[in-house]
């Protein structure tokens, strides 16, 4: 059955994509309230720290499931519906949070807000869709700076609001946000028709079919991937590093250092302008020379904090860069299946970050810092050789041919 045909998009405000900057970011932080809470959660179900950190694995997992099968409904479904949708079920899912009477009730509880606070995974194709071709890449830019900055901050404000009102407050004042934003969401973005019509099955089907079908996809999830697993490795390590000698960090100060990571949203402010003026692979490429540059500079960082800030400046606009122009490059692939090919970016982004953390734990047990710097510049080396051999080729974005190949499921 043929895509139906839909009216011009209308263009991406400032005012708009400022919004869903922000909504995006309230909910990927949705996924990391609980982290630095562990201790307190423990204490306040009276169960063991070991089985309060499986509450992490249950959002991750939540969230794994919830983008793999419900982020491709963005391309067939009414976003100015959808996206509020998922909004107020995660806002019933953390309210059962905040009142959770048990270990147990708490992790179905996290379950279910992983599945369901996946907008921001929804409303990044929507800016995409939204905005003209010469704004495509500062609109993505602002919104996945949002996600970043809710990544970065979240930690942090958790760990606040817990030490002045308790844990269950976090979770409370995160639902009272989301019906907020689902409000506002609802009435801000605009009347825009599905780009295409299928039946679910085929619909999950067609998200392996365009990385089957299409190089390009697959070389920039390749980059993509290694650019995630590099910045959890990192990440993950830097918590060891700082909450052991000579350092002795507690999480509050961890978290605070952790919001000079704040700098790689100026570069995804700035950084979205490059890929719409035609630099994205340049830009890609230098943006790889300098996260190289960072597990240099890491390598030398062990003892002393102002290295440590400064690495955590570069790798963070380094691989915030990246990834944001991976992402503008890929929607350029299809207007038609933004949605899909945003599912398929995004499992391979968990993918990679869920190795990277898991390397950091080994390589910590196993070598330190020094291993994981390493590590890291072998992964940084790896990725500039997959620029290298496809900048001239396989990275380039051929949309025409793109289009036909997502869309074959369909008709």
């Amino acid at each position: 059955m043929a895509a139906p045909r839909t009216a011009p998009p209308p263009a991406m405000s400032r005012r708009l994509t400022f919004l869903f900057a922000v909504a995006a970011g309230v909910a990927i932080g949705n996924l990391y309230w609980t982290q630095p809470l562990l201790g307190f959660i423990a204490g306040g179900l009276h169960t063991a720290t070991a089985t309060a950190g499986w509450l992490v694995t249950a959002t991750q997992v939540g969230y794994a499931v919830g983008v793999l099968l419900l982020v491709p409904l963005g391309d067939v479904l009414d976003r100015r519906r959808f996206v509020p949708v998922m909004l107020l079920t995660s806002a019933a899912a953390l309210l059962l949070c905040a009142l959770a009477p048990s270990i147990g009730v708490l992790l179905l509880a996290l379950g279910v807000l992983g599945v369901t606070t996946i907008s921001g995974q929804v409303l990044t194709p929507l800016a995409g869709d939204l905005a003209g071709a010469a704004d495509r890449g500062r609109a993505v830019g602002v919104v996945g700076s949002g996600t970043l900055t809710g990544i970065l901050a979240s930690r942090t404000i958790s760990g606040f609001i817990a030490d002045a009102a308790g844990w269950r407050a976090i979770y409370a004042l995160a639902a009272v946000v989301a019906v907020l934003l689902a409000v506002l969401l609802c009435r801000a973005i605009p009347p825009l028709a599905p780009r295409t019509r299928m039946p679910y099955w085929q619909l999950i089907a067609s998200v392996g079919a365009v990385v089957v079908r299409e190089r390009a996809a697959r070389w920039t999830l390749v980059l993509a991937a290694t650019g995630f697993a590099a910045f959890s490795l990192f990440w993950t390590a830097l918590t060891f590093l700082l909450s052991g000698p000579p350092f002795r960090y507690p999480a509050t100060v961890i978290g605070v250092l952790g919001l000079a990571g704040l700098a790689g949203v100026l570069s995804g402010l700035h950084g979205g302008r490059l890929h719409d003026r035609g630099w994205s692979l340049p830009a890609t490429g230098a943006a790889w020379v300098l996260a190289l540059g960072a597990f240099a500079v890491a390598a030398i960082a062990g003892r002393s904090v102002v290295l440590i800030i400064i690495t955590i400046i570069m790798i963070d606009v380094a691989l915030q860069t990246q990834a944001l122009l991976n992402r503008a490059r890929l929607f350029a692939l299809s207007h038609k299946a933004r949605s899909r090919l945003n599912t398929a970016l995004a499992t391979g982004n968990f993918i990679g970050a869920a190795i990277g953390s898991a390397a950091a734990t080994t390589l910590w047990s196993a070598g330190g810092w020094t291993a994981v710097t390493i590590t890291g510049t072998a992964l940084c080396c790896f990725a500039l050789t997959v620029w290298a051999l496809g900048r001239r080729g396989p990275l380039v974005i051929r949309s025409a041919v793109a289009d036909s190949a997502v869309n074959f499921l369909a008709d």
